[in-house]
């Protein structure tokens, strides 16, 4: 069973040397032997991504042509709504062919579910997850399709 949602959409925010990045969003279409196929838009032009999930540890990394990401899955549970919560955080590396190329920083996004009556995979359950987490949800459903 892949914990990670496949087909997904998440909003994605990003913050780099210090600076907030943008908002965007990313697509995420297909896991296939761990590799996964996707899009990051963050200026209205979806970049192909390409990647890898690791679902006993729940790390993805994935490329675009200007950045490089890494992070991990966290799972929450909110039965008082019947959603589940997914979010990844983690760090990236800016390319030299960006602008900001050679420059490091953070990254969160996340996505919502319809939560099927809980299935005990949520980790941090005791514990609300960061105001990012909604804040990159609330985009998703804002957002316009590109």
């Amino acid at each position: 069973m892949i914990t990670l949602p496949v087909p997904s959409r998440w909003g994605i925010s990003a913050d780099v040397g210090g600076r907030p990045l943008i908002w965007g969003t990313v697509v995420l279409n297909s896991i296939e032997n761990n590799k996964i196929m996707g899009t990051l838009n963050f200026r209205g032009a979806p970049i192909p991504i390409q990647g890898y999930w690791t679902e006993n540890t729940r790390q993805i990394s994935f490329d675009s042509p200007y950045a490089t990401f890494s992070g991990n899955l966290f799972i929450y549970d909110d039965p008082s709504i019947s959603t589940r919560h997914y979010l990844i955080n983690g760090r990236l590396y800016m390319k030299p062919t960006s602008m900001l190329g050679g420059e490091y920083g953070t990254w969160v996004a996340s996505t919502n579910a319809y939560l099927n009556g809980g299935s005990g995979q949520s980790s941090h359950q005791n514990q609300a997850p960061p105001a990012g987490a909604f804040t990159t949800s609330d985009y998703v459903e804002d957002a316009p399709d590109r």
